[in-house]
């Protein structure tokens, strides 16, 4: 199957860990992970396994390492799917 990737907006540090909506073009989320040695990265990591019942190893981070703005490159689910569960954790209507 395929690689599907999508772009994210991260807030580290955040009180709850969750999906927030759309933000531009990309999905923004927070993690309460601070923004320090990589735990922000591994929180964000987390965070779209479990919203995306996905293994973590499906999920890996190609690009954004040290900043906000986030590629991350998911194997075993559709882009439809991906679209639908995000948009279903943030309350959004999936499109």
């Amino acid at each position: 199957m395929s690689a599907t990737r999508v772009r994210l907006r991260v807030s580290p540090g955040a009180r709850r860990a969750g999906v927030v909506g759309r933000y531009g073009d990309a999905w923004k989320v927070r993690v309460s992970a601070p923004a320090e040695s990589g735990r922000a990265n591994d929180a964000v990591v987390q965070l779209l396994a479990d919203t995306l019942a996905l293994a973590p190893a499906s999920v890996r981070l190609v690009s954004g390492l040290r900043g906000r703005d986030k590629i991350v490159e998911l194997t075993g689910i559709a882009p439809s799917n991906v679209e639908r569960r995000l948009a279903t954790a943030s309350g959004e209507e999936a499109a």
